[in-house]
């Protein structure tokens, strides 16, 4: 069974520094989404290692918001129910996942949250933990994707010694 990923997605989006260069300060509704966009896509890279995830939103100061789920990139994203705060949703999923007998992981750097949470099969990461996991997972995939436009045929993966073996061997069949 998965461990179910909580994430605490505006908590994690304002704390981590991870998605400064993104908002800059500018909280305008086109530069929150495209924040909001890199976060769930950086909770589908890190939920692939095994993790059931949701993102959840405070959605309590909009009148319309529901509290459904929302399937993005395989990642469960929920905006809150009117009047429901993102950390009573994270603690009500928590609680949930808990009681069927689900390892849960709750992503925030909110001291309340962490504390209503923590308890049998919850634990927690803070925000900056989670962007310094999203980070080294990030630089990881650059260095892999630099070795393979680096090296490209197996000769080139292959050192100077083996290459010139492997000539000899070939010149040998051919005569």
């Amino acid at each position: 069974m998965k461990t179910t990923l909580i994430v605490d997605g505006y908590n994690v989006l304002r704390s981590s520094g991870l998605y400064a260069e993104i908002t800059q300060d500018d909280h305008t509704h086109e530069v929150f989404n495209a924040a909001r966009e890199a976060l769930i896509s950086d909770v589908a890279v890190f939920a692939h290692r095994g993790y059931d995830a949701v993102v959840v939103f405070d959605g309590a100061g909009n009148e319309t918001s529901t509290g459904e789920r929302n399937d993005i990139a395989g990642i469960s994203v929920i905006f809150s129910a009117a009047n429901t705060t993102a950390d009573s949703t994270i603690e009500g999923l928590a609680r949930e996942a808990a009681a069927q007998g689900r390892n849960v992981l709750v992503i925030t750097s909110d001291a309340a949250t962490q504390w209503t949470v923590l308890g049998t099969r919850v634990t927690r990461m803070s925000a900056l933990g989670f962007a310094d996991e999203i980070r080294a997972i990030k630089k990881a995939t650059v260095k892999e994707v630099d070795m393979v436009a680096t090296k490209n045929t197996l000769g080139e993966r292959l050192d100077e010694k083996t290459r010139e073996k492997l000539h000899q061997w070939v010149r040998q069949k051919r005569l």
